[in-house]
């Protein structure tokens, strides 16, 4: 059985000790934890549904099977989509040997050796000291080992749009998520010219409109096949894709594992 969670563990909690490793395991019982942030680094997986993720210029989409690594100092907020969902965080204090890797903000999914990593971790909960052989030596080492075992980082982020036409264009993509909507027709129903929506995109969002809304797509299925369980032919419909080898071939691409095995895959850890 999950602990309750705790809304205000992270800012009495986390950070008391600084050279502690801080673990909690928890039901979220929330609708979502305001925004704050860390001196330590986070790890973060969740189960039980869809959870987003937002700093100041993202809005990260963490589903099963995939985990956050969220560097210390970075202020970010979480959204669940239910209060059954899980969370599994584990807090690290900066090592001398850091490297880059965890200097980014990124989400990557989660290898057979981590979710047994993940499952060992499940007895702890609190502040584990250096004191504390060998339980701190190896809660230590599932940090270090992160990078070997996360290779393939997921596009699963959208940045805001600043530009008040753009936020228009992305609501309306948004709410017509189902329909295939053509690049032309969009700068003609919004009466700007292709070349400025490009524009618009690239400069605003760093990203083309195809790579905006293939990720925008494949980000509202892993919703649905999550949250609504919905089955894959179903989804593909309602991010508006009349092919199904199209959209499978599609979600392969972005998320790294097919719809189907994706709706196989979904762990939950006892």
């Amino acid at each position: 059985m999950e602990k309750e969670y705790v809304n205000k563990y992270y800012m009495t909690e986390v950070d008391a000790f600084e050279d502690s490793i801080y673990c909690h395991h928890a039901v979220m019982g929330d609708s979502y934890v305001a925004e704050h942030m860390h001196k330590k680094g986070q790890f973060l997986y969740t189960e039980g549904g869809v959870v987003f993720l937002k700093t100041a210029k993202k809005s990260y989409f963490l589903p099963a099977r995939h985990y956050i690594w969220i560097p210390a100092g970075v202020k970010h907020s979480i959204h669940p989509s239910s209060s059954n969902v899980v969370m599994r965080n584990l807090y690290f204090p900066k090592y001398e040997t850091d490297t880059n890797f965890y200097e980014k903000i990124n989400i990557y999914p989660v290898n057979d050796l981590l979710i047994e990593l993940i499952m060992f971790t499940n007895r702890w909960n609190g502040n584990i000291f250096p004191v504390e052989e060998p339980k701190y030596s190896i809660a230590k080492a599932f940090k270090l080992i992160l990078p070997e075992l996360s290779h393939s980082e997921l596009p699963l982020a959208l940045p805001y749009p600043q530009h008040t036409k753009l936020k228009d264009i992305i609501k309306y993509l948004e709410a017509n998520i189902s329909e295939n909507v053509n690049f032309k027709t969009l700068a003609q129903n919004f009466d700007i010219s292709e070349r400025t929506l490009a524009r618009f995109f690239q400069k605003e969002l760093n990203m083309s409109f195809i790579q905006y809304y293939t990720i925008l797509r494949m980000l509202t299925a892993l919703k649905l096949l999550l949250d609504e369980k919905l089955s894959v032919n179903e989804v593909a419909l309602k991010v508006g894709y009349s092919s199904l080898p199209t959209f499978s071939n599609t979600f392969n691409k972005v998320i790294g594992v097919r719809p189907s095995d994706y709706v196989k895959n979904q762990h939950t850890l006892l």
